[in-house]
């Protein structure tokens, strides 16, 4: 599909989630089908200040493309000012809006999915973001609304195309639901018969089953995934396939697995330091872990990374014990 002037040769995205789809991890994304990588949501007023910490969030990785950079906030002249400014330090092909962030901190002040409860002031936030993107696409990633009494996400579509948005893509939950319930793939099948621009559907997408039925069921351009790749980033190798007609290949062996979230967490300590990687670490290599038999032990272990080398020490362990 094309949004704006870029071409995307894939159906399957990462979604942005802060804290989680860093360089390093969608470095292992992309490599296991990924087609298309958001960065992490990154404070328009953090680049407007000039932040040192906010800029390596904006780091894409070599041959990164296409990609974007996502950027959270309300005010239209922070967002326009920051839209130039990330664009051109990142060189990313779109700049995308998040208008569904649900975290309170985020909401409650008006942005993220609080840009919902507020339409003509996403309106100006979206032009402004169009202003100073230099010419690159914009897009939005929403919600459905802010509650099940506000759902307003196909007046919400209709108004960013009219805007000069160039895609949406739409997770099927309000903020209040944050991420409980049933995403209601109803709303996003009707946001992709209400207007022209591509649509890229989220929520619940946890095997390539879902990724079929979603794509099937809302008509969508895109399927992008979030939680459901948590230490399983093999799952858009195996989309990739059920998308293709082709058999889709099973899970690698544990070790393997493991082989692979060290590589992500040696990739993670060169971009941003051993400490705060290790300090990360701790919930990927938890995620890698689920569901695998008698791994309470070394989740355990793995709650108390600190180095590079109790990584490998837990990985030696796990090897030897579990596989």
């Amino acid at each position: 599909m094309k949004i704006g002037r870029v071409t995307i040769d894939a159906r399957l995205a990462l979604a942005p989630m802060a804290g989680v789809t860093d360089l390093a991890f969608r470095t292992i994304c992309r490599e296991l089908g990924a087609g298309y990588t958001v960065t992490e949501m990154v404070s328009a007023k953090a680049l407007c200040y000039q932040d040192k910490k906010s800029l390596p969030l904006l780091r894409l990785g070599e041959g990164e493309h296409p990609a974007a950079i996502q950027l959270f906030g309300s005010d239209p002249a922070c967002m326009e000012q920051a839209a130039g400014l990330a664009a051109e330090y990142a060189g990313a092909d779109i700049v995308d809006i998040n208008m569904g962030c649900p975290v309170p901190k985020v909401a409650q002040h008006g942005d993220g999915s609080g840009l919902m409860r507020t339409p003509e002031l996403a309106v100006r936030v979206a032009e402004a973001v169009i202003r100073g993107a230099g010419g690159r696409p914009v897009t939005v990633k929403c919600r459905l609304g802010w509650d099940k009494g506000s759902i307003n996400c196909v007046a919400f579509a209709q108004a960013m195309e009219a805007a000069g948005v160039s895609a949406i893509a739409v997770h099927g939950r309000t903020k209040t639901q944050m991420y409980s319930g049933r995403a209601n793939w109803d709303y996003i099948r009707a946001v992709k018969e209400a207007v022209r621009i591509p649509v890229i559907a989220n929520g619940d997408v946890f095997s390539p089953q879902d990724a079929l039925r979603i794509l099937a069921y809302t008509g969508a351009d895109m399927v992008m995934i979030g939680r459901g790749c948590f230490g399983n980033p093999w799952l858009f190798q195996q989309c990739a396939a059920a998308l293709a007609g082709k058999e889709i290949p099973p899970l690698p062996p544990l070790a393997e697995r493991v082989e692979t979230a060290v590589r992500q967490f040696r990739l993670a300590a060169e971009q941003k330091g051993e400490h705060i990687a290790c300090l990360e670490a701790r919930k990927h290599y938890a995620w890698y872990l689920k569901g695998v038999p008698y791994a309470g032990y070394y989740k355990e272990q793995i709650s108390h990374i600190s180095t590079l080398e109790d990584i490998a020490r837990i990985t030696a362990g796990i090897q030897r014990d579990l596989t």
